[in-house]
């Protein structure tokens, strides 16, 4: 790729439950990667064993920089079965964006016209920027109307570098992908590129999504997280 990412933001640290890095140590592994900023998206009520939504009241006290690197706070919110987020709204507001995404953990397939419609339904919240590893065939998709509702409501569709590692469990994702990405290209809809690291290990790991995209002579441009004027921008970000 021409221009490398340099934004992490989709990453989990202690507070979701299931992975193993602090703040800190996910910051520092951003920092010897050479990355500028990282967000992290504490997964949202209705993944076992994850933080109360109680934690997304006090971000204001974490350093907006930690060893160089721009910090950034969001949330992986479930999307439920009936349409709805799994964060209250109050906590929404206290976070700089909003990815939603299909957890099995707390969602049942219930066909591609209704996963696609209960996706696009949390894609409306004005909080809501991105929508994570939309790729999975147990809840398949309407990949056209996923991007065509992108497009309306100025959401980007990841690309997740996690997914095409353990793709064997994520069924057809490298399919899924490339018609995800060939109507991203058409309808000129923006992507991001995350690691989904729960581990500092993983921070900025994107080899496997940086090939396909690649490979498929994706629109750079469209890329939200190659650059940090075009990511803060995209996700409306006051200091």
């Amino acid at each position: 790729m021409k221009h490398k990412i340099i934004l992490d933001i989709h990453t989990h640290t202690i507070a979701s439950g299931h992975a193993y890095g602090t703040i800190r140590e996910m910051a520092q592994a951003a920092s010897e990667r050479g990355l500028k900023g990282i967000g992290f998206t504490e997964h949202a009520p209705g993944i076992p064993n994850t933080c109360d939504p109680f934690y997304f009241c006090n971000l204001k006290v974490i350093p907006r920089e930690i060893y160089g690197v721009k910090i950034y706070h969001g949330s992986e919110i479930n999307v439920l079965n009936d349409g709805t987020l799994s964060l209250e709204q109050k906590r929404i507001d206290q976070i700089d964006y909003g990815i939603v995404g299909i957890h099995t953990q707390c969602y049942e397939n219930v066909g591609v016209e209704q996963n696609t419609l209960n996706i696009i339904e949390c894609m409306k919240n004005p909080k809501v920027h991105f929508v994570s590893h939309p790729d999975d065939d147990h809840t398949p998709l309407d990949y056209t109307k996923l991007v065509e509702a992108a497009k309306d409501y100025n959401v980007a569709l990841e690309v997740n570098n996690s997914s095409l590692v353990k793709k064997d469990k994520r069924l057809n994702c490298y399919d899924n992908y490339k018609k995800m990405l060939g109507l991203c290209m058409y309808l000129k809809v923006p992507i991001f590129v995350g690691s989904d690291a729960h581990d500092p290990s993983w921070v900025g790991e994107f080899t496997l999504a940086e090939k396909l995209l690649t490979d498929l002579n994706f629109d750079e441009d469209l890329i939200i997280n190659n650059d940090v004027d075009k990511f803060t921008k995209f996700i409306n970000f006051e200091v």
